[in-house]
């Protein structure tokens, strides 16, 4: 993939935990609720039709305030890759200000572990920098900590 260093952020980084962990982790909502937002922010409510176009909705809280966000799945390659925007929600509506695509990937990393890419896709350069502003690195960083403590503690179950 070609990342376009104006309207595009990324990072990658090994997970020690197992690829099916992490995808069960990012595609079952009583999972996701466990490390989706960096704490001590939280997922209030959080819905999955795993399928393209199917819906990808969550309800964030940031410091008490609700934020919801609807979204569809654009991709999904099963165990490796997901794709989705909240450019659009549920029967392809498209939606009046989105902010990106996200691009996670899940690659086996020869010793059990993941290397895992989180991608966030923008449409504009000023959207990116707003992103990067509020804390992509650190907040997107966060959660794949949080991922794999949570994708840890059920691979032990």
């Amino acid at each position: 993939m070609n990342l376009n260093p104006a309207t595009d952020l990324s990072f990658t980084r090994t997970l020690d935990a197992p690829r099916s962990v992490l995808w069960e982790c990012w595609t079952t909502p009583k999972h996701i609720m466990n490390f989706f937002m960096p704490k001590p922010h939280s997922l209030d409510a959080c819905e999955i039709d795993l399928r393209v176009g199917g819906k990808f909705n969550t309800v964030m809280n940031v410091d008490g305030k609700q934020i919801e966000n609807k979204g569809v799945y654009l991709e999904i390659v099963d165990g490796e890759r997901l794709v989705f925007t909240d450019g659009y929600s549920e029967g392809w509506a498209p939606a009046p200000d989105p902010f990106m695509t996200a691009i996670v990937v899940f690659k086996d990393d020869g010793n059990g572990g993941t290397i895992y890419t989180a991608i966030a896709r923008h449409r504009s350069p000023e959207a990116r920098q707003t992103h990067e502003d509020m804390g992509f690195f650190g907040g997107w960083g966060t959660v794949a900590t949080q991922l794999e403590e949570y994708a840890q503690s059920l691979a032990k179950q």
